[in-house]
């Protein structure tokens, strides 16, 4: 069985939401850290704006023939259509540890 890792970086406040759409579509989960953009510091530098640099990014481990759906929900979700509003990415997983309350994950 082959996975992939599906990262998306959305506002501060969003992912909970997206996330329950990604499960309605197949995701058996997913886990929510916080990050923090670079780019922000360079504008607010030229036009003296307050910018808001906080970021959820969401992490989805899939198996690779469920992807489809659930990045689907994910840019819908996150209006990930309009510009600035995210970005979305997939990793190819090639060795997974851990989910023991899986059977078989290597075949």
């Amino acid at each position: 069985m082959q996975f992939t890792a599906i990262f998306v970086v959305v506002e501060r406040g969003k992912a909970e939401g997206i996330v329950e759409e990604a499960k309605e579509a197949g995701a058996s989960g997913a886990t929510i850290f916080y990050g923090r953009g670079t780019g922000e510091k360079e504008f607010k530098k030229f036009f003296n704006l307050h910018i808001e640099s906080s970021k959820e990014v969401i992490f989805i481990l899939t198996e690779e023939d469920k992807q489809e759906p659930i990045i689907d929900a994910l840019v819908r979700a996150g209006k990930l259509d309009d510009p600035g509003t995210g970005i979305l990415f997939t990793v190819p997983v090639n060795h997974i540890m851990g989910l023991h309350h899986r059977k078989d994950l290597t075949t």
